[in-house]
């Protein structure tokens, strides 16, 4: 049931851009008060969101009417409903949120409830208090809900086997899968060799030359070879369609002995279209990759750190690939470690940029700093898209408890974004 037809569009300060938002408040009043002098008695509050959400307000009976699509929070109305929000433990999504106003003793009940959720190891709060910080809380709370859905699903391909040197970069599908319900997907490399073979220099020349007259130069690569790599993006394109597939990480040394050319600019071009890809069959970093698109919107850089500076607490991040939306301007290039193929070297903009790694096996540790990248570098012996980034923490992280090699970089300050989601996710920030 809505409680009012109309809502706008939230003014307040949000960490994403989102479309106007339904918020399903299941209502748990004593099953001695009227529906509609609950409704009045709360009419401060629910008056104070409908001017930025959609409220529907739906009896506890009827949780079952909404979908695992659907947000909700909990609308604790009045005293004596602890044992009822206990009986629907297994209806209500997770983490819970129990708004209250503190009228007919709902803080009160509310704080009993939130004590048992944690007594059982749930995560649980209560949004109570400063209308403004409520309002800006649900919505932190409805982009989590609404990345984690996103994520929920996705199907991820895994082309070829994971760099031997990613020791500490795999992950477990069941585990991922129950945590995080991403579907993982292994795609042998003979379906890209054979697709790759199939694909004539006529078919992708429009396309190189497109790419050519974007970029601001071209130094290694030449015709022949960039007709390779935009035929093996072409393989790489086609199989994701097949499958399907949300993300894709590719084994891009093992590509290099098979098709002569790498996987730099396939992966440049899949997350300018919304296909999220990775180098090197690293999955953590993959996964990492896929948190940033679902809560940004964005696709990012993953690079190695390659050089630090613990006096100035500075990091180079370097990789031979970057997605072309996230540069000003890019000079096509050769690969760094085999001197052939096609690379990319982005030129990125200036100013605050957030670092984040998700690690582990079942993805439930990440790192999380802010900096500020204050120049593009150009060093010989590394990488071609390189950044200098003064971190906001210690880079002793990197000395004494890295996560992996391999580290993602977006631009703008999403710490409090990531964290709120990862940290919801029930994941152990690492530092």
């Amino acid at each position: 049931m809505k409680y009012r037809k109309k809502a706008i569009h939230l003014s307040v300060s949000k960490p994403i851009n989102t479309n106007e938002m339904t918020i399903n408040l299941i209502m748990f009043a004593s099953v001695l008060s009227k529906r509609t002098s609950v409704i009045n008695t709360h009419e401060a509050l629910l008056s104070e969101l409908e001017k930025y959400f959609t409220i529907n307000i739906i009896n506890y009976q009827d949780i079952s009417s909404l979908s695992d699509n659907d947000f909700r929070l909990l609308l604790i109305a009045t005293g004596g409903v602890e044992q009822l929000v206990v009986q629907h433990i297994e209806s209500l999504t997770h983490p819970i949120s129990l708004l209250t106003d503190g009228l007919s003793n709902s803080l009160a009940a509310s704080l009993e409830i939130s004590a048992w959720f944690r007594s059982k190891g749930l995560r649980c709060e209560i949004l109570h208090g400063d209308f403004k910080k409520i309002i800006q809380r649900i919505q932190y709370l409805y982009n989590n809900f609404k990345a984690m859905r996103s994520i929920h699903g996705q199907r991820v391909g895994i082309m070829g086997k994971p760099s031997s040197w990613l020791i500490s970069s795999g992950v477990d599908y069941l585990l991922a899968k129950r945590r995080w319900g991403i579907e993982y997907i292994d795609i042998p490399m003979e379906r890209i060799y054979e697709k790759f073979a199939l694909i004539s220099d006529h078919e992708v020349s429009a396309a190189c030359a497109a790419i050519s007259s974007q970029a601001l130069a071209i130094r290694e690569g030449n015709t022949e070879e960039l007709h390779k790599a935009m035929r093996l993006y072409r393989a790489i394109r086609q199989v994701c369609e097949e499958e399907n597939l949300n993300a894709v990480t590719i084994s891009c040394f093992n590509l290099i002995d098979q098709t002569k050319t790498t996987g730099c600019l396939a992966l440049a071009l899949l997350n300018n279209e919304g296909i999220v890809a990775g180098c090197e069959g690293d999955m953590q970093s993959l996964f990492t990759l896929m948190v940033v698109k679902a809560l940004t919107g964005q696709s990012a850089f993953m690079a190695n750190p390659s050089k630090l500076k613990e006096n100035s607490n500075e990091v180079i991040f370097a990789h031979c690939t970057v997605g072309l939306s996230q540069t000003e301007r890019f000079i096509i290039r050769n690969h760094f470690e085999t001197q052939s193929g096609i690379a990319i070297q982005g030129l990125m903009p200036t100013g605050d940029v957030t670092i984040l790694r998700c690690g582990n096996e079942s993805l439930d540790e990440f790192y999380l700093s802010t900096g500020t990248l204050t120049e593009n570098t150009n060093y010989i012996n590394m990488c071609r898209t390189q950044v200098r980034v003064k971190l906001n923490t210690s880079i002793k992280y990197f000395l004494k408890n890295p996560l992996g090699n391999h580290h993602i970089l977006i631009a703008g300050n999403w710490e409090v974004a990531f964290n709120d989601f990862l940290q919801a996710n029930r994941c152990k920030r690492i530092e």
